[in-house]
């Protein structure tokens, strides 16, 4: 079962990888992403690290959410959907890419790979976490959340007006003064 769902999670990751090439759109490869490398996580969860696999699926989800969100709040064209290409230098490219994959190949069948010495411990979890931050467990998690609530700071106070400033601040003001001008129908 575990070689069955290993083959179709790689062959899923293989499509999003090409899907991220192939589709026009920065929102759609920002998803093919997403789930290309969704399924590369539970790769490493069926190759026998379920805390590492989870981690990066996590991780993926977060970060692809966050590029999601700030493109449809930031870019000129409306929330990424407008044709384009994520092909540059074609030739140069596949010439590159070629290379490195056949290198790799190479690598895979020629390298001597050890065979294990020792007994696989029980608890791969915590061995991934120990060997990653050891004692200072407390302090990334205390990291995370002061980043998280630096990245929400920065935002709030990057914007100098919210949505509804044009009304007032009782929200009654009519017309509503729009300081940045547009809006629908002008």
């Amino acid at each position: 079962m575990e070689t069955v769902l290993f083959w179709v999670l790689a062959v899923l990751a293989l499509a999003g990888a090409v899907l991220v090439f192939t589709c026009n759109s920065m929102a759609r490869v920002t998803f093919a992403l997403l789930a290309c490398l969704v399924c590369v996580g539970g790769v490493v969860v069926v190759l026998g690290l379920p805390y590492l696999g989870v981690v990066i699926m996590l991780m993926m989800v977060m970060e692809m959410v966050i590029m999601a969100v700030f493109m449809i709040a930031y870019m000129m064209n409306p929330a990424g959907l407008m044709p384009m290409s994520m092909l540059h230098n074609k030739g140069g490219a596949l010439a590159i890419s070629t290379a490195i994959f056949l290198a790799l190949v190479t690598g895979i069948w020629l390298v001597p790979w050890p065979h294990r010495s020792v007994k696989r411990p029980a608890d791969t979890t915590f061995q991934v976490g120990m060997s990653l931050m050891g004692d200072q467990m407390l302090s990334m998690i205390t990291l995370g959340v002061a980043l998280l609530a630096t990245m929400v700071a920065a935002t709030a106070l990057a914007t100098h007006r919210g949505r509804y400033d044009r009304f007032g601040d009782d929200l009654d003001q009519r017309p509503a003064d729009d300081p940045a001008g547009g809006g629908v129908g002008r």
